[in-house]
Order: structure tokens, then C-alpha cells, then sequence
């Protein structure tokens, strides 16, 4: 990161701090302002490259016996790009895109880590690998590879996880993050993708916010394509902003009567929710359900989320809220805060740290752990000395 040239913000801190004094609301302000300054410098940095499709042309992935192979499906809001390494663009499509990658992990791989290249192309002996892009003409063309991976799996265990990924996202960024999740939590079944489309950018968090509300009335085509799947079972885990998509999606459903009308719907877990808690009450007001494998994951020191609040005028957001009054709702809270170990950083624990990972994949395997149903005692044995919290009522 390069900062030429700082009279700008000089002169712009001066104004502000004059208007703030008028005001009498200088600290907010200048919080205000501290945000967006830092938006900006972050944004200056240099992304790391997309990746999906780009093989190796001297190590190829398929040359490295040793790494672990994870198809991916994806179900994208997002227009196709020609661009090397993206697949998909941030630009909103007005239908629903359906393909699959293979990513490749490499030997070397650490659990709670993800071995980004930072240049292509990637080492797959070494790094993360996204390669076999394939992109389907119809439903028929998807369900039918669906149904392919389903198969190899026993029966009892043929679930989908379907994951909805967060604001500042590209589709490399999404598939990466599941892969590395999928891989590190053990998660036996088929994962799929909900690729709504995020501009990746800091900057433009209205634009993503916006492409999550354009994006969820394509949750009932979803519901109906999965629905036709050989899948058992559904787990839907759903990440920052995706967690907002999520809700809103289900609390549609309901008002149709169409919610988990197959009954397969397994768990709901939200990781680090970015929404408005006062929203966050309406929508479970409206969804009224009992659901009980229904949980949400905290850290009162996520950063990402505590900016956010600044952007939302100081409304506290779910992910960084206080357990027991998520618990009052009628959600399993889990509180992360003192998890410090999150390679991730304070937003993504549910993906950064090893011990929490392994935790939620050992939940997401068994229907049995975590049940609300389940006493205290029990619930300690699974979480052992893991230094979380939870709470329900």
C-alpha cells in the first residue's frame, strides 16, 4: 500500500472537524471519518489474483496425487466475464447461472488456513488450485452432476451444504473460503454455493447490500432445483451480509408457506451476521418458527461488523451482539469472543480458527450435537475446552 500524497485528507480531517464542532458531534464524526479513511487506504491494496480455471502448466493439479480434491457447485446472481480467472463478474445477471469448479488442497495444507496464491499461476503443491470450470445449459444438465457426487457418498449421509457468502466477495474469494471450510470441518456431503453478486469492493457496501436484495427472490428457483437433488438432507450456513440474504429469503418462504416444505432442512447456522438486530427481531417475528438446529455465531470483537455499525448509524449488528439477548430470541447463540486464534481475523472464526472449524463440521456430520434439547452437561463434553459460550432459552 502507497500513500503519495496526504495534504487531501489533511484538508479534508480540518473541514470536517469543523463541522463536527458545529454540530456538536465531533467523536462521531471523526470515527465516521477514521472509516472511511481506512476503507480507502485497504482498498488501494492490491487484491490477490482470481484463479478459477488457471492450472499449473508445469505442475499441474492433477500431477499432485497427494492433494485433496473438492468440487464445488455454484448457483450465481452474477454476469459471466471473459476475464482470466474470475468466471463470473460482480455485475447483477437477470437469471440464474449454474456451474462447478474442482478445487484442488495442497498437502501441505493447515487447518483454519487458506494457502492463497499470490500470483499465478498457483502451486498446487503448495497452494490452492480452482480448476474444470463448467458451466450448465439447464437444471436437468446440474441436478444430474449433483446427483453424481451424491452417489458416491453412503446413504444417511447425502446432504447439501448450501453457503451463502458475505459482502466483498469475488466468486474466486467465495469458492476458496468454502473449500477451505469443507476440507477443515470434514463435512461429508455435496457443497453448493449461493454466488449472489458482491462487487468486491470495500467501497461498496450499498451496492452489495442492494445485490443481495435483487438476488433473493431467486432463493425459490434455488429451493425448487435442490429440491429435485437426491440429497437426504440440507444444511444452510450463511455468512456476514449472506446471513441478511438468508433471512430475508426464508422469511419470504414462510409468508408462502414454502418454508423447508420438503422437510429436509437440517441446520441453519449464521456466521457473523450483518444485520440490523432491530431488523434481525422482525424477521424472526415473521419466520415464527421452532426450528431447532437454528443457530448464530458472535464475536463482540468482530471489527468488520463493528464498522458496519458506524455505516448503519451505531445499530448494533447481530454478529457482535450480546449472547443473551440473541439467546432471548429463540437461536442457539455461540459466543466466539475469546477465540483469538483465527488466521482469518475477528469476522471469519467460523473458518479461521482450527478448534472452531472441526466444532462446527463435528455438528454439521452428526444431527445429534448441539440439539437445544440437549443439558448443559452434555453440551460441555462436545465443546470441551473450547473458550466458547453458548446459550439458549
Amino acid at each position: 500500500m502507497n500513500v503519495r500524497n496526504n495534504i487531501p485528507g489533511k484538508i479534508l480531517t480540518r473541514q470536517s472537524e469543523k463541522l463536527a464542532q458545529r454540530s456538536g458531534a465531533s467523536v462521531t464524526l471523526s470515527r465516521l471519518l477514521s472509516c472511511v479513511v481506512a476503507i480507502v487506504l485497504l482498498a488501494a491494496c492490491s487484491p490477490p489474483p482470481e484463479l478459477i480455471g488457471v492450472d499449473n502448466p508445469k505442475v499441474p493439479v492433477a500431477s499432485v496425487e497427494a492433494a485433496t480434491k473438492h468440487k464445488i457447485f455454484l448457483m450465481t446472481t452474477r454476469e459471466p466475464t471473459e476475464t482470466v480467472g474470475a468466471l463470473y463478474s460482480g455485475r447483477r445477471a437477470p437469471d440464474l447461472g449454474l456451474a462447478s469448479v474442482q478445487v484442488s488442497i495442497p498437502p501441505t495444507h493447515v487447518v483454519g488456513e487458506l494457502e492463497r496464491p499470490k500470483r499465478l499461476p498457483p502451486d498446487p503443491r503448495t497452494e490452492f488450485a480452482v480448476v474444470d470450470p463448467t458451466i450448465y445449459k439447464n437444471d436437468e444438465a446440474f441436478i444430474a452432476s449433483v446427483n453424481r457426487e451424491l452417489s458416491k457418498i453412503p446413504r444417511g449421509e447425502r446432504d447439501i451444504l448450501f453457503f451463502v457468502h458475505g459482502y466483498n466477495n469475488t466468486t474466486s474469494d467465495a469458492v476458496l473460503r468454502l473449500a477451505q471450510f469443507v476440507e477443515d470441518s470434514g463435512f461429508q456431503g455435496v457443497p453448493v454455493l449461493f454466488d449472489w453478486a458482491s462487487a468486491a469492493s470495500l467501497t461498496r457496501y450499498v451496492y452489495d447490500l442492494n445485490s443481495a436484495l435483487i438476488a433473493r427472490p431467486t432463493l425459490p428457483e434455488i429451493s425448487r432445483i435442490l429440491e429435485r437433488t437426491n440429497a437426504e438432507g440440507y444444511d444452510i450456513f450463511a455468512h456476514s451480509m449472506g446471513a441478511f440474504l438468508t433471512m430475508e429469503a426464508m422469511k419470504d418462504a414462510v409468508q408462502t408457506g414454502r418454508f423447508n416444505a420438503s422437510g429436509r432442512i437440517q441446520t441453519i447456522m449464521l456466521a457473523s451476521p450483518d444485520i440490523d438486530m432491530d431488523l434481525f427481531r422482525s424477521q424472526l417475528k415473521q419466520i415464527n418458527t421452532k426450528f431447532d438446529r437454528f443457530y448464530v455465531l458472535l464475536s463482540e470483537d468482530d471489527s468488520a461488523l463493528n464498522t458496519s455499525r458506524i455505516i448503519a448509524g451505531g445499530i448494533p449488528r447481530v454478529g457482535a451482539s450480546n449472547i443473551d439477548e440473541l439467546a432471548e430470541l429463540g437461536v442457539v447463540a455461540i459466543d466466539l469472543s475469546k477465540i483469538q486464534n483465527s488466521s482469518s481475523g475477528s469476522h471469519s472464526k467460523f473458518a479461521g480458527s482450527p478448534e472452531i472449524v472441526r466444532l462446527i463440521g463435528n455438528g454439521l456430520n452428526d444431527n445429534s450435537r448441539f440439539n437445544r434439547s440437549q443439558r448443559a452437561t452434555q453440551l460441555g463434553e462436545v465443546i470441551g475446552s473450547i473458550p466458547i459460550r453458548i446459550a439458549f432459552e
